[in-house]
């Protein structure tokens, strides 16, 4: 019988070729005075974005202002800097353009400008978790198919002074509106490109391997996700100007995070996520590059005690050939996977990321870990700090 659910999807998508010709209409349909562009790099004003952005708002009438330099795991100051300018200038409403690190960055800003005169970290932090009293409109404009924050509750911000990264999650910043031009992918380096195709299955897996009843439909729609990022995250590695294929990944990863593939599902687990987070905040390393790194050796520290989910993650993702037991497939099936990771170039070992925790590093990420999720995590199967120190030296 599948759990109760509550499924939330408000964001009005306009997807395809020259779509953001629309900003400026969009952003006086859902009330927008005064807009701020978040954005990182300047590739936005080499590939022409920009300037569809500002001769759509310039015809709209609609006065705006751009804050740049948002970098991958985005810090919090970033979002600081964005609310003075915001209480400087009255500005109403807030557009990430970009990936996931512009989108959170704006969505945090949005947050902080209903509470001025507090800081915005204190949503994100372990200690004091403050909750908004609102959020001021989001929208996105998508140029990096990864995170999903263009479609989802989440934003996800790093604290560059402590090294420590967090996630806050509330539906008040659904984005209005996100608009979707996989054109603006296609120049994208293949590292970024299949870093953002990890990512978003790994949304789709930390929904999928779970305890209990869950829903075929969902199953299903999960299932069919997978395969087909897979399948197009592998032409994408050899044909990386393949409209079609952007455009798979590009819609794939809004499904994978706006909460449809946890329809009816006990919970999700998110352990993945909680351990890479660690590292993203003491090494910053690449989001999804991390969670690839991480998967198998969680996977095979877990597999036992949810073994009929990844019996047939195995046949129905993975597509393998059954084994004569169950364990012998569902093994297979994480072969399979860490095979798919490094055909399309992503990393299976932490090591693989040019980096080498210490053992006191590793004692330290798992008992952060531990802190941002009040002792335990998981639901495959639940973990505790030495369960996650062991799966960091396990992924070494």
């Amino acid at each position: 019988m599948a759990y109760n659910f509550f499924y939330y999807a408000p964001t009005e998508v306009i997807f395809g070729k020259d779509t953001v010709t629309r900003v400026g209409e969009l952003v006086k349909k859902y009330g927008g005075k005064k807009v701020l562009f978040v954005y990182g790099s300047e590739r936005i004003r080499t590939n022409g974005l920009l300037d569809q952005i500002e001769a759509s708002m310039k015809e709209a009438e609609i006065p705006y202002w751009l804050l740049g330099g948002v970098v991958p795991n985005p810090h919090i100051e970033k979002a600081r800097e964005g609310m003075e300018i915001a209480k400087k200038e009255g500005i109403d409403f807030f557009i990430g353009i970009g990936g996931g690190s512009a989108i959170d960055t704006a969505k945090a800003i949005a947050y902080g400008m209903t509470d001025p005169d507090k800081d915005v970290w204190e949503l994100y932090d372990d200690a004091v978790k403050r909750i908004p009293s609102g959020c001021y409109p989001v929208a996105a404009i998508l140029t990096i198919a990864a995170a999903g924050s263009e479609t989802s509750n989440s934003s996800v911000l790093t604290n560059a002074a402590t090294g420590i990264k967090r996630s806050y999650n509330s539906e008040l910043a659904r984005p209005k509106f996100a608009i979707m031009d996989p054109t603006y992918t296609l120049t994208l380096p293949d590292w970024q490109t299949e870093s953002g195709c990890a990512d978003m299955m790994m949304h789709t897996m930390e929904r999928y391997f779970v305890q209990g009843d869950t829903m075929e439909i969902t199953d299903t729609i999960a299932e069919a996700l997978l395969r087909t990022v897979i399948k197009n995250a592998k032409i994408l590695h050899k044909d990386p100007q393949n409209y079609d294929a952007r455009a798979e990944v590009m819609w794939a990863g809004s499904l994978a995070h706006n909460g449809l593939t946890g329809c009816g599902i006990h919970a999700g687990d998110f352990a993945c996520h909680l351990i890479e987070h660690e590292l993203g905040g003491l090494f910053d390393v690449t989001h999804g590059a991390g969670l690839a790194a991480i998967w198998s050796t969680w996977a095979r520290y877990v597999y036992k005690d949810c073994l009929p989910r990844f019996v047939r993650y195995a046949i129905e993702v993975m597509q393998v050939e059954p084994g004569e037991t169950d364990e012998e497939t569902a093994l297979r099936g994480i072969a399979a996977m860490e095979d798919f990771y490094k055909e399309i170039g992503m990393p299976t070992r932490i090591r693989d990321l040019g980096i080498m925790p210490t053992d006191e590093q590793c004692r330290e990420m798992a008992k952060s870990c531990m802190v941002a999720s009040g002792g335990k995590k998981g639901e495959a199967k639940v973990l505790y700090e030495e369960d996650v120190y062991n799966i960091y030296k396990a992924a070494l």
